[in-house]
Formats: structure tokens, C-alpha cells, sequence
């Protein structure tokens, strides 16, 4: 969906701090809400529906929430949604119901540590042979949607080459609905004058990694 946490490409946000310290997190409760939002996920939770309800929440609070505590807001909303706590437990900090399963003292470090280690793989079969193919000119669509999108609002109705094929992975746009769809996924490069104009780099490119639903041949 088009929003406020598609930023690339606009103006008027100041600058990116290139500079800023390398440690992971600045305060301890960000460790902490990285971990939560590892371990404490309901089943009907996937990765795409838990980014669109990231995407609704409003501008305002969006731009002024610290990164992680937009993380907290969204696993909260998530899981209440999910009824697997309700606002009255929430607000109480104490459960009405019997868990659903034994709860098991977790060091958020070690989970840190687990998840560093892990590689997902979002790669799914498909029975269709993929529409394009390697140095290939495309097209991207003009247009979004009211659902989660990996298609930026910059790189819409741009023209690019398929740089690599990924084989077929989940299709977000999808996934965010609860439908398990998969679809071949493409890197496509730009030049930074079809992005950004005349005024930009000629010899720069940017890649995308992007799904066969948001591309047509040129």
C-alpha cells in the first residue's frame, strides 16, 4: 500500500546519519522486542501480514515512534488480533486464560544469537516456467494497492534488466491476505536516471529484488 513507510525516493525527511554507531540497539528494551517478535508469534502470523499492519499505523505516530517501539506496537496489534491476548490483558499485564502451552524461561540473547544463525528460506515450488529471463528488458506496473506491496512507489512504470533469477518464493502481496501464493522473483536493474532523472548519476544502478506479478516485457 502506498504510505508513509515508503519513503524512498522522497524529499523533505533530512538526511541519513551514515555515521551512526554500529551496535544493533540502543537501549536494552530493544534486544528485547527483537527477541519478543521472534519467539511470540501466533500461527495464523506471517511476515507480510505483520509488515501491513506495521504499514497502518498513522503518519503522525509512524514518523515519531522509535523504530522498535513501532515493532512492540505491531505485535501487539497483531496479537490481539490473533485473540491471543486481549487489550484488558494487556493493559492489566496479567493472563485471564490458562496459557496454551508450558512457558519456558527464554534468554533474549541466546534467541539473538539463534536467529543470527538461521537462514529463511522462503522459496516455494511452482508448476509454471518463469516469464522472463536473464538480461531481459522489463517493465514495472504503474500502480499500487491497498495491500502490502514490495513494489516501492519510486521504481512504479520504470523501465529495467533482468539482472538474476531467484526461482519461485512466496508472493507478499499474497501472503499479507493469508493466501500462500508463490511466484518467480527477479533482481531488476535500473539506472539511476530512470529513477531518479537527469540529474542523477549515470553510472549508478539500483537493483530490486522483484516479484513476476509487478513486471511485463517491454
Amino acid at each position: 500500500m502506498d504510505g508513509i513507510h515508503d519513503l524512498g525516493g522522497k524529499l523533505g525527511y533530512g538526511s541519513v546519519d551514515v555515521n551512526e554507531p554500529e551496535e544493533p540497539f540502543h537501549y536494552d528494551y530493544e534486544g528485547r522486542m527483537w527477541a519478543m517478535s521472534r519467539i511470540a508469534k501466533a500461527p495464523d502470523i506471517n511476515i507480510d501480514w505483520w509488515r501491513h499492519v506495521r504499514e497502518l499505523i498513522q503518519e503522525d505516530d509512524y514518523l515519531n515512534r522509535p523504530y522498535f517501539d513501532s515493532w512492540a506496537q505491531t505485535t501487539i496489534a497483531t496479537m490481539i488480533d490473533s485473540k491471543v491476548f486481549t487489550t484488558d490483558e494487556l493493559a492489566s499485564g496479567v493472563s485471564a486464560t490458562p496459557p496454551l502451552a508450558d512457558v519456558l524461561e527464554v534468554d533474549y540473547e541466546g534467541v539473538l544469537q539463534q536467529n543470527a544463525e538461521i537462514a529463511f528460506d522462503f522459496s516455494r515450488p511452482v508448476d509454471t516456467e518463469p516469464t522472463f529471463s536473464v538480461s531481459q528488458t522489463v517493465v514495472t506496473n504503474k500502480e499500487g494497492h491497498s495491500g502490502h506491496t514490495r513494489l516501492p512507489e519510486y521504481a512504479r512504470g520504470k523501465t529495467g534488466v533482468i539482472h538474476s533469477y531467484h526461482n519461485a518464493h512466496c508472493f507478499p502481496d499474497d501472503y499479507a491476505k493469508g493466501k500462500p501464493s508463490a511466484q518467480h522473483l527477479y533482481t531488476v536493474a535500473f539506472t539511476a536516471t530512470e529513477l531518479w532523472g537527469a540529474d542523477a548519476n549515470p553510472n549508478d544502478r539500483v537493483t530490486l529484488e522483484l516479484w513476476e506479478d509487478y513486471l511485463a516485457p517491454k
